[in-house]
């Protein structure tokens, strides 16, 4: 006789909350030890739980756009002889059924899952789904595309994301519990500049692109092993420092919001292995292939929002439960009184502003200057043989 093998959604370390994002099998079909059941979108990755067992899809308990947490039941499998297996499978209603390919053939849609609730509004505004070109991941269809064609050119409320959500949820909890404190150096890149001007071509023809913040990443590391009580947790009970720098990297996914990959053990890595490294995460980010652990376990992060334009973004609100964040404007050639041998000159130097924002319980302003006086100055004497 068969036995009944539950589909959980699984543990992480942060406990974060999940959204059903697309079911891979039916009631009633199928499946294959460790084959992808279902793809959980959290405000980080997007997961695909593996079938605990081969056997049959007998019960669906969560539907497409349903919230998650760790430990909950989302299907059920009987698992053994898969003939006496589909004996127990209830028959289903046919408007229960959530068909794999719903939009016309041929449509830039044409094989893409429908979610419940755009096909509620698809159904409202009498739309078909081959009218429209879907933005979601793998050309899927939106609940933000359908609304944005019904409203043609006027205005339109667009549903958030569940990265949206997860990220305003954080961003007011860290506000909420910690008071945020910024202090502003300056610091000069023209020898940064200089090294990657020379660098930049052995380093593609290695495959990795040298960006500025790797360089970033790099003096960070340096300054994080140098100021161990940056690179921490705060806990009520006390501050916990950690031998690893872990170094997160605020990524921007459009309008879909922003996501934070990690380079782990940044303090072993050179420069090369840095930019290696940044460069696999970010287009994993962008691509949306990141696995959890690329965004897991980080000790301090760094936002680059120079990238943009800013000059000056205060303040960049902390990855909570880190205690410290490095804001990074824009690079600008400025005037700057320089001295050199033959005295003080004035010169035009490639300049950018460096905030660091701390959490004033567990740091105060002559931790977070130290620190960063010492990113500054490992950038502005960077040596021209590093690699």
């Amino acid at each position: 006789m068969p036995q009944i093998a539950d589909v959980l959604v699984p543990a992480n370390e942060e406990g974060t909350r999940a959204t059903i994002l697309r079911w891979c099998k039916h009631v009633g079909d199928a499946v294959v030890k460790d084959e992808p059941l279902v793809e959980l979108e959290t405000d980080k990755v997007t997961v695909e739980i593996p079938a605990p067992a081969a056997g049959v899809m007998v019960e669906v308990l969560k539907q497409i756009g349903t919230e998650v947490i760790p430990g909950e039941v989302l299907a059920r499998l009987s698992v053994g002889d898969v003939a006496a297996a589909r004996d127990t499978v209830p028959a289903v209603p046919a408007a229960a059924v959530i068909p794999l390919q719903s939009p016309a053939a041929g449509s830039p849609a044409a094989g893409r899952p429908l979610s419940p609730s755009v096909r509620r509004l698809l159904a409202e505004h009498s739309i078909e789904p081959s009218d429209l070109k879907g933005t979601g991941r793998d050309g899927r269809i939106t609940a933000q595309d359908v609304i944005g064609h019904a409203a043609g050119p006027g205005s339109s409320r667009i549903p958030h994301t569940s990265i949206r959500r997860r990220v305003a949820e954080h961003m007011t909890r860290s506000l909420t519990d910690a008071p945020h404190v910024t202090t502003l150096f300056e610091a000069d890149l023209t020898r940064v500049l200089a090294h990657r001007v020379r660098q930049a071509g052995d380093y593609a023809s290695r495959g990795a692109r040298l960006t500025l913040t790797a360089y970033f990443i790099g003096a960070c590391a340096q300054a994080l092993r140098d100021h161990r009580e940056v690179n921490a947790t705060f806990h009520e009970e006390g501050l916990e420092l950690h031998s690893e720098v872990n170094i997160g990297v605020g990524t921007a996914l459009g309008n879909k919001g922003l996501i934070v990959p990690v380079i782990h053990g940044a303090q072993g890595l050179s420069l090369f292995g840095v930019a290696q490294r940044l460069g696999q995460l970010v287009e994993a980010a962008r691509a949306g292939r990141l696995s959890p652990r690329d965004v897991r376990g980080g000790t301090f992060t760094i936002s680059n929002h120079g990238v943009g334009g800013s000059l000056l973004a205060a303040p960049i609100v902390i990855n909570q439960p880190q205690v410290a964040i490095l804001g990074i404007g824009k690079v600008e050639r400025r005037v700057r009184a320089v001295q050199d041998d033959r005295g003080e000159a004035i010169s035009v130097r490639s300049m950018c502003y460096l905030t660091l924002t701390i959490d004033h319980r567990a740091l105060d302003a002559f931790q977070a200057n130290a620190f960063l006086s010492s990113v500054v100055a490992t950038l502005e004497v960077w040596p021209a043989d590093a690699d």
